[in-house]
């Protein structure tokens, strides 16, 4: 089983998953829901293979380039349609993008500015809302990309060679058994996405409970006195 499924990922032409990076982690970037971290660390475990032509540099390239390029649009998207992009999304992906989410988010982008751009892409949420966000907001475009590019290349860069040479030492120690590798960091990633995850819908939660009670006593103040 191993063996099949090394074959097939090393017979991947490595201009494909070049590509498939780029596009996968760009239209993530653009406010679209999908796994642009799983992609990420799938490409760079497999470059650090020594059986695939593929490049960590490049895989961590397409990943910056997707990053910033796809927050650039979305930016520019979210500055001229913001409302109608989010609310058209919340129809298509209600479990991931909703009123209290995009207010959440909009509380964050608000209260950190840049830096939340920055932060933003290290974190499954905010990497989503964080280009649309900065435009629907007229964040200043010049701050915003240089916050993008810096955020992307730790990121990216960053994620993409810890990945390499943890699968270079792995198949080191390993030898044939490199993709067990590849496995405990999907299952460690995916345990530390899903344990963020579940916090940050608490965050979310928090301040939604928050704003509907501050909406609550807005209203209540407004009534006239039946004393």
């Amino acid at each position: 089983m191993i063996n099949s499924i090394e074959h097939l990922l090393v017979g991947v032409p490595p201009l494909l998953v070049y590509l498939g990076v780029t596009l996968v982690v760009g239209v993530e970037s653009l406010g679209i829901p999908l796994p642009g971290e799983v992609v990420l660390v799938a490409a760079a475990m497999l470059s650090a293979h020594s059986g695939s032509d593929l490049s960590p540099h490049f895989v961590a390239l397409a990943v910056v380039l997707g990053a910033t390029i796809g927050d650039s649009i979305g930016y520019g998207i979210g500055r001229r349609y913001g409302d109608r992009m989010f609310r058209k999304l919340s129809t298509k992906f209600p479990k991931h993008i909703n009123d209290d989410v995009i207010a959440y988010a909009e509380h964050v982008f608000k209260k950190y500015g840049v830096f939340a751009v920055f932060v933003g892409r290290f974190i499954a949420l905010l990497r989503i809302f964080a280009g649309p966000l900065s435009g629907l907001l007229k964040m200043h475009y010049p701050r915003f990309l240089a916050a993008n590019v810096c955020g992307a290349i730790a990121w990216g860069a960053g994620t993409t060679y810890a990945v390499y040479y943890l699968g270079r030492a792995a198949e080191t120690y390993l030898k044939n058994f490199s993709y067990i590798g590849l496995a405990v960091a999907m299952v460690v990633g995916i345990a530390f996405s899903t344990v963020l995850r579940k916090k940050l819908e608490q965050n979310v939660e928090g301040f939604a409970q928050l704003r509907r009670h501050n909406r609550e006593t807005v209203i209540e103040s407004q009534l006239p006195d039946s004393r």
